[in-house]
């Protein structure tokens, strides 16, 4: 297989993301780092342990002076400052130094808050991706956005932080749940909107495979996507302009997510979000009406909820205000102006929300 995309920024190489079939190649791209006289701490939680960490632990002890592991249990809820501190002490205790190396093994709760911990531990230490699930191996591990959740706020700290390698193992896919493998589908599926209609097209026509986790399709599915989100994070790295754009359905499915505690999966909020998104743009005119029913269809097509219920209108908007997107006292809301093809707007109402809103709302 070996898929591997190059990062850059502002010309230079930053990091490679690595797809292969397995953790047989992970030990090569290690050594490509010269770790042998780092020591390595591998943040997972108590999930992802169980499946995947004595097989990676003996990799990366092959390929650095000591090689450590930092369990957390597994749960958004447990994505917090809490679990970053038990982090640092374990660092502190295991004398962990600038020099060293964090790497994680999980989805995006593992890489938001490893990638974290190594963004301020001692001001900054180096840290890998090894992203286990669909929404973290074409979104979460990409681009150094790292973060916890503050008082259910979520991702409210956090701090640009690229890691030194993405190393992505495909055949993990086989072991999610189906919950967790249509969640991933959210952060696709918004790739193709913004960006790719081709993409968004061919994702309804190979859902069959994509379901039953064809491993040539899901390879594809997961290199396309990499290269639509490489290919705005190196435009913007830090968030000023563009990569705004991959925030589609997310002011609404961040306020969706809190408000329902966390019980919804990330994935299937923005999926939320990108539906009442949709309406919205439909009702000023920018798209046509058949694109909600064909985005409902595409949804419904892998297991994601396009409905939810005991949340009000009212509520849901007035928590985007507490949103970090926000920009000057406005929220920097993204529509469509065509299937593959978004935009940043500043002018979207609470009346707006409120009605697009409705679309979704059991």
């Amino acid at each position: 297989m070996g898929n591997r995309i190059p990062v850059h920024m502002n010309g230079t190489l930053i990091y490679e993301i690595v797809m292969e079939a397995g953790f047989g190649r992970l030990k090569e791209e290690l050594k490509k780092l010269n770790l042998e006289e780092r020591k390595i701490c591998i943040v997972t939680d108590s999930n992802v342990a169980s499946l995947y960490l004595e097989e990676v632990e003996s990799i990366v002890s092959s390929c650095c002076r000591k090689a450590e592991h930092f369990i957390f249990p597994a749960g958004e809820e447990n994505k917090n400052l809490d679990t970053v501190k038990n982090l640092y002490e374990a660092l502190i205790l295991k004398q962990f130094d600038r020099q060293d190396y964090l790497l994680a093994l999980g989805g995006g709760v593992v890489g938001d808050l490893c990638g974290y911990g190594a963004a301020t531990y001692l001001r900054g230490i180096s840290f890998i991706q090894v992203p286990t699930t669909l929404l973290s191996q074409v979104d979460s591990s990409i681009g150094g956005k790292t973060g916890v959740d503050f008082d259910s706020y979520k991702n409210m700290v956090g701090a640009f932080h690229m890691p030194k390698l993405v190393y992505t193992n495909i055949a993990s896919l086989k072991t999610l749940s189906e919950e967790q493998f249509s969640s991933g589908m959210g952060e696709i599926i918004k790739h193709g909107l913004i960006k790719d209609e081709p993409y968004y097209r061919w994702l309804m026509e190979h859902a069959t495979e994509i379901q039953n986790r064809d491993f040539t399709v899901l390879s594809q599915l997961v290199l396309v996507s990499n290269q639509i989100k490489r290919e705005v994070v190196e435009k913007d790295p830090t968030e000023q302009g563009e990569r705004a754009l991959l925030n589609l359905g997310h002011t609404l499915g961040h306020a969706i997510e809190k408000l329902s505690d966390f019980r919804l999966m990330h994935g299937h909020c923005v999926g939320l979000g990108c539906i009442a998104a949709m309406a919205i743009s439909i009702n000023r005119g920018m798209i046509q009406p058949e694109e909600l029913s064909r985005l409902l269809s595409v949804m419904e097509a892998f297991g994601m909820p396009v409905t939810v219920s005991g949340l009000s209108p009212e509520n849901i908007v007035l928590t985007t205000r507490s949103d970090k997107k926000m920009d000057s006292g406005t929220v920097r809301f993204i529509l469509l102006e065509q299937i593959g093809k978004a935009c940043v707007n500043k002018t979207v109402t609470e009346a707006e929300m409120t009605e697009g809103l409705r679309h979704i709302l059991a």
